[in-house]
């Protein structure tokens, strides 16, 4: 299993879809909520995503609530 961050927003029911999924997988993530640390929008926006949630699991980068990606990566 590969080092998990989720971007996320405040208000964000992909956001909370995606979490409560890695929950329930058991997988251990780390969150960075972009509302309260402004400075990471940069660092999302290089990765190429403008919106939440990007999920970064080592190589892999992705935005939204992706199932079958959220699969691969626990």
């Amino acid at each position: 299993m590969s080092n998990i961050t989720i971007f996320s927003k405040n208000n964000c029911m992909q956001c909370k879809m995606t979490k409560k999924f890695l929950e329930k997988e058991g997988a251990e993530f780390v969150e960075i909520n972009i509302d309260d640390q402004p400075e990471q929008v940069e660092y999302v926006k290089s990765l190429g995503f403008a919106a939440a949630p990007v999920i970064q699991a080592g190589d892999m980068v992705f935005s939204g609530f992706q199932p079958a990606k959220l699969k691969e990566i626990v």
